[in-house]
């Protein structure tokens, strides 16, 4: 409690934790389970990939998220490239390898990430559009 009776406010995570959430983040989308995954969001979080889709909202959307993406590829590599940080938030410039049967779709973007005191990712949007896709 502080002087005037309100709760003392939440310590911001240190860049290197923030950093640690986001290694453990890009572990679990290369592990492609969609429990593990939808287990880093809070149980009311919001992910919107991409951010101009209608969002995910709770745990349950963005594990059928996650499924569903799982499902329509038969692997992929994820890798945050660089990772900026500031207070609860942090945003990576990503890649993502996405084999399709064969043929390799390139996403590079970024995403945005808002976490919650306990670690639990709370909001996090992904920004790419066409001209960010390539395909081999």
């Amino acid at each position: 409690m502080t002087v005037s009776g309100a709760p003392a406010p939440t310590p911001s995570p240190s860049p290197a934790e923030l950093r640690a959430r986001v290694e453990g983040y890009v572990a679990a989308v290369n592990g492609r389970d969609p429990d593990a995954l939808a287990a880093l969001f809070a149980e009311d979080a919001l992910q919107a990939d991409p951010a101009s889709a209608p969002p995910n909202v709770g745990r349950d959307a963005i594990r059928a998220f996650f499924a569903a993406s799982i499902g329509a590829s038969r692997a992929w590599t994820f890798t945050a490239e660089r990772v900026h940080t500031c207070a609860d938030h942090a945003a990576i410039d990503f890649r993502i390898e996405i084999d399709l049967d064969g043929a390799v779709t390139t996403i590079a973007g970024i995403e945005v990430f808002t976490f919650e005191p306990g670690g639990l990712i709370r909001s996090v949007h992904a920004y790419w559009d066409d001209a960010d896709v390539a395909v081999s």
